[in-house]
């Protein structure tokens, strides 16, 4: 299992896209609109992001923004055996909310989708088979890898933009799709995290528990077995949670980021601040400490870009010399319910380190805290 594809419903899917190219450096691949609804087709490297906005009230996607600010509605997961994946979904009492179709091309395709956890749904893509480790996740040039359910031959208005790219990083600013976080209502972690263990096979690997003197989280990873998918489901342990202000702004559970994995994480922020992204702060004492726990060389050009460019480094306590490099940008909707990580694992870095944990959920509490302020005034 992998992750394939991951889509968003917003107000304006070609607007969005633009921010995408012109912010996140995507490239924009194709657009169609169909059953009330345009949608955008983006990629950088393995990452495949579907952008839907509605037409009409009529459009699905205007049903789900009455009820939930814009965010992602489903991930994709491409599995080997759709037919297996799905029969064990069912078999643990999961919702199919679209049978097993099929399409029959230079590239078959068989894809389904299930209710996830809240509204998220998960739609699950079985590719044309290969011999060869990861081709399965390569794009051929049609739209259907993007789990697009209805045949190209009925919709209006398609376009095709470019080519889909390489996948090759080095043409891309980023890898692929590191990790997603779901964020759940209090008292319901042990639920969701059994709902992932039988529908879909997931297990549980970190457990965290983040507090500050003003709130906190429990944190559960959830990884795949098969593949290098994890993903951490948070629930928050006080009314004054960053979690909980999710939980209410999102009115409901739902995915509060996306880590992108990249080769050069200093090069790529770069990048992205030039191109007008912006970021969260971190406060100067935090590498007063990382310094005593680094032994990073303060004079060294490296370490200073750290520094100024406010990259969190942390490392899993299983392997103390494979560094994890991270940062996160503010929110990229109106409200601060969707944010984007990027991060860098360093000699095969592995899971997540419990310093960064912390201080990400100290940077968001701190934006919490201008946003009440403001809210205040």
């Amino acid at each position: 299992m992998e992750i394939d594809h991951i889509y968003f419903y917003v107000e304006d899917a070609t607007a969005q896209r633009e921010w995408f190219v012109d912010c996140l450096g995507f490239e924009a691949i194709a657009s169609f609109t169909h059953s009330y609804t345009r949608t955008e087709l983006i990629q950088s490297g393995l990452v495949r992001f579907a952008i839907s906005s509605p037409l009409s009230v009529a459009s699905p996607v205007a049903e789900y923004l009455d009820r939930h600010p814009p965010g992602v509605a489903d991930i994709a997961f491409a599995v080997q055996d759709l037919e297996s994946c799905l029969r064990q979904a069912v078999t643990a009492g999961a919702k199919v909310l679209q049978p097993m179709q099929q399409q029959q091309s230079h590239h078959p395709l068989k894809w389904a989708k299930i209710a996830g956890w809240g509204e998220l749904s998960h739609t699950l893509i079985q590719r044309h088979h290969s011999c060869h480790p990861g081709d399965n996740r390569k794009i051929p040039d049609e739209i259907y890898p993007f789990g697009i359910e209805d045949n190209i031959n009925n919709t209006m208005g398609y376009e095709k933009i470019n080519s889909p790219p390489s996948n090759s990083p080095s043409n891309s600013l980023y890898i692929e799709v590191d990790h997603f976080v779901l964020n759940v209502e209090k008292g319901d972690l042990e639920s969701a995290l059994f709902w992932y263990e039988k529908v879909l096979g997931f297990q549980r690997k970190q457990t965290f528990e983040i507090h500050t003197e003003r709130s906190g989280l429990q944190s559960q990873v959830m990884i795949a077995p098969d593949s290098q998918i994890q993903f951490p489901i948070n629930e928050p342990t006080s009314e004054t949670s960053q979690i909980q202000e999710f939980l209410e702004l999102n009115q409901g559970p739902g995915i509060q980021h996306i880590a992108l994995r990249t080769n050069n994480i200093l090069g790529t922020v770069a990048q992205l601040c030039e191109n007008g992204v912006s970021f969260i702060d971190v406060p100067s004492t935090y590498y007063l400490g990382l310094r005593q726990r680094l032994g990073f060389d303060e004079d060294s050009a490296e370490w200073q870009e750290i520094q100024q460019q406010k990259i969190l480094v942390d490392w899993h306590p299983e392997s103390p010399d494979s560094l994890l490099l991270q940062t996160f940008t503010q929110p990229i909707f109106e409200q601060p319910t969707f944010f984007f990580e990027v991060i860098e694992r360093r000699r095969e870095a592995v899971g997540f380190g419990e310093g960064n944990f912390k201080a990400l959920f100290e940077a968001i509490e701190r934006e919490q805290l201008k946003r009440e302020g403001q809210n205040l005034a």
